[in-house]
């Protein structure tokens, strides 16, 4: 069984369907509301556990009553909550989705709790790091906690993946401790101080990224599939074609899927190929945690698609 360390999140999701984006000042009728758990620490979690990883996560929630809905999720999916703390006096984090009927969504995310954890809780959290075979990051945690877990994977000399989401300009001293770094499109383009919708080419974005000292970029395309670029080239693997309900934990599936095959040992080329499937599951799915496929189903989604 794989071992994965997540240094994540967890945040309580809102998300209200909409006809239409709102225009600036008006009210507008939703339906089909959903209210449940995640954050990109979380989902991609419950993904690696759900496909048969060993997963330790550090987190962190509030004092508050959507605490509760962290350790009930963690209880029922197999993922120890050990290192999930619990801040006085702090909220925990919300994200509000808003979602399009073609499945594109937009989302506003306060991070409460996980924005006040420490590099001391890192430290605590180094047996974890050092047993497993690859950490998994976001960056819905200060940058502060994210050096740090880089830090002690490179001592122990565990394989890091970063998933740079929800976006923001990293020191070169991040980027030079990922060994492998997974953005979409836009998160490229913000990560290297550009607009999320700058025209320069997606290639040339991962070569600077690379340039930077991350060893390896995989960048998710959406319909059109991912990237992989490395020292020695690039390679387009092409997306699964399903009819998307809802994109919003696609890529945490894509990501955490990605997680658990290089760590039990496959290619990158092979671990995208994978991935590409659980990304695909996970948007024909209303509800991101409803989209995380455990690997019993993925087998099958894979199987029907061909």
């Amino acid at each position: 069984m794989a071992k994965i360390a997540v240094v994540g999140s967890f945040v309580v999701g809102l998300t209200l369907r909409v006809p239409r984006p709102p225009h600036v000042g008006e009210s507008l009728v939703g339906d089909s509301f959903d209210f449940g758990p995640g954050g990109k620490g979380t989902n991609q979690a419950v993904a690696a556990a759900r496909q048969g990883a060993s997963v330790d996560l550090l987190a962190a929630v509030g004092d508050d009553l959507f605490a509760e809905v962290a350790f009930d999720l963690f209880e029922s999916e197999g993922v120890a909550t050990d290192h999930v703390h619990r801040m006085t006096g702090i909220n925990t984090g919300v994200g509000f989705v808003t979602l399009l009927p073609g499945g594109e969504n937009w989302i506003v995310v306060d991070l409460g709790a996980n924005l006040h954890m420490t590099p001391q809780h890192v430290d605590a959290f180094e047996d974890r790091i050092a047993a497993a075979a690859l950490m998994l990051c976001q960056l819905e945690v200060t940058n502060d906690v994210l050096a740090r877990a880089l830090d002690l994977a490179r001592a122990h000399g565990v394989f890091t993946v970063l998933n740079p989401g929800p976006a923001r300009t990293l020191p070169p001293s991040i980027f030079q401790q990922v060994d492998l770094l997974t953005p979409n499109q836009s998160e490229a383009r913000i990560l290297l101080g550009l607009p999320p919708d700058d025209a320069t080419p997606t290639d040339v974005l991962a070569r600077r990224l690379i340039e930077l000292g991350v060893k390896q970029v995989v960048v998710t395309l959406g319909k059109d599939g991912a990237l992989i670029v490395d020292a020695h080239g690039a390679q387009t693997i092409p997306a699964v074609p399903v009819s998307a309900v809802d994109s919003t934990g696609a890529g945490d599936a894509f990501n955490a899927a990605l997680a658990v095959a290089l760590a039990e040992g496959k290619s990158l080329c092979e671990a995208v190929q994978l991935a590409r499937y659980a990304g695909a599951y996970a948007v024909t799915r209303l509800g991101v945690i409803d989209g995380l496929a455990g690997r019993a189903a993925l087998k099958e989604f894979r199987k029907a698609i061909g």
